[in-house]
């Protein structure tokens, strides 16, 4: 029976990114989605890295026509989200608007990970803003580009540096590190007192750019000497993690300097369900796994290892926090029944994980921002308010504007991703305005 679309849900065809480091065919999720997303056949032959949900130009979102799940409303087929939304800027709610004007600014993506992503960090904006003004070729945008990942399956990375007493461990056990970088400073690090936090970023960050830095001759020498190492005393002992880590990246990225710099970065292992938050000028890699991601707008990434693309050490070096010790891990915070929120620390994004079992439903509440809706599983119908139900399944993709109830009911079990902006800072800026007229 055919039945009409609420006039308030968007639903969207999505674009794919097909970087040499994602999964192939049928075994990326990301290509599952897009092909039911896009009603294209996937190439079993090609890698599927990244699932784009909403207006980066690099890879934007398109409104489906009429008929497509959106309200009998006649769209071009070729009409971007972001036009549709400059056109509707109501749709963003007052508060987004004020504050980034008539465009999202969150992006929302789902990641399919074989071999790892390059070790990079992203820029606070007023290093963004410099770096597209200089190389707009390579930095494509102005904006900073804080994210968090939330794991699909298990999900590793290494990101941010190991503790101080950690780093000392690795400077003894390592002594590849202080032929290639000088003795100098491991050692002067190695004898810091635990409170010594400002001497020991410095050091750090002299010791981290000396390794990054050095000549591809030094560097290959020094990674082949690890791997014979290890390799050779893995024979009388158990490795460690971080051990088997580095022997797996040097199979991938052979003589790359990224292999050595891992000993200095936390090892991270996810379980589906758990998330892991990157601010401005943290270094990391996703090394394996799959998972859903959200950050700023934005595709800034500056890179120095493990990659064969553009790197730019002298600026990743320079901008780093050198901040040291494990990253929070979000277990998410339940909401509601069904329903649990991952809420990190940043204004532009929060992301909603509903897991429904079969014939349950769950209520999104009304919020003040902008959302996007990912089913990644399953099959159900979503409605609003009085309207009557749309079908929905795997692959699909909603815009939902502000202020705008979702009811979710499953067929099967049914599992919803809602990408939308901070309510902590909605709600705030609600406050804030509240004061303001009370004046």
């Amino acid at each position: 029976m055919e039945t009409r679309s609420s006039p308030k849900l968007r639903r969207l065809r999505c674009s794919v990114q097909k970087y040499d480091w994602g999964r192939r065919g049928a075994e990326s999720r990301v290509a599952k989605l897009f092909a039911l997303n896009s009603g294209a056949e996937a190439d079993p032959d090609r890698p599927y890295a990244e699932f784009w949900m909403g207006t980066h130009g690099s890879g934007p979102s398109f409104l489906l026509p009429a008929g497509c799940g959106n309200g009998g409303h006649k769209v071009s087929p070729d009409v971007t989200l972001k036009a549709w939304i400059s056109s509707n800027p109501d749709v963003l709610g007052d508060k987004v608007v004020d504050e980034w004007g008539c465009d999202l600014p969150f992006l929302f993506k789902v990641l399919s990970i074989a071999k790892p992503l390059s070790i990079q960090a992203h820029p606070d904006k007023e290093l963004a803003r410099a770096l597209h003004k200089a190389r707009p070729d390579v930095y494509k945008d102005a904006n900073h580009k804080p994210e968090m990942a939330l794991a699909l399956t298990k999900f590793e990375a290494i990101c941010g540096f190991i503790s101080m007493e950690e780093l000392k461990q690795v400077l003894c056990d390592v002594p590849e590190i202080a032929e290639l970088v000088g003795s100098t400073d491991v050692e002067k690090f190695i004898k810091l007192g635990e409170q010594e936090v400002e001497k020991a970023k410095c050091l750090l960050q002299s010791i981290f750019t000396k390794l990054m830095s050095a000549s591809a001759d030094i560097v290959a020498l020094a990674v082949s000497q690890i791997k014979s190492r290890l390799e050779l005393e893995g024979q009388v002992r158990p490795l460690t993690d971080k051990e088997q880590l580095v022997l797996r990246l040097e199979k991938q990225y052979p003589a790359d300097v990224g292999v050595i710099s891992a000993f200095f970065l936390n090892y991270v292992r996810l379980n589906p369900g758990e998330a892991l938050y990157l601010g401005a000028n943290e270094p990391h890699a996703y090394v394996s796994g799959e998972c859903i991601e959200c950050m700023a707008t934005s595709d800034n990434v500056v890179r120095a290892g493990l990659t064969p693309k553009t790197k730019d050490i002298q600026t990743l070096c320079s901008m780093l926090t050198y901040k040291q010790g494990f990253p929070d891990i979000l277990k998410g915070v339940p909401l509601k029944t069904y329903i649990t929120r991952y809420i990190p620390p940043f204004d532009e994004f929060e992301v909603d994980r509903c897991v429904l079992p079969k014939g349950s439903s769950a209520v999104f509440s009304a919020v003040l921002g902008p959302s996007i809706f990912l089913v990644t599983d399953g099959e159900g119908t979503i409605n609003v308010g009085s309207v009557k139900q749309d079908v929905v399944a795997e692959g699909y993709v909603l815009f939902v504007p502000a202020n705008v109830e979702i009811h979710v009911t499953s067929v099967t079990e049914l599992h919803v991703y809602r990408a939308g902006v901070n309510d902590r800072f909605l709600k705030s800026r609600e406050l804030e305005n509240g004061k303001k007229s009370q004046i």
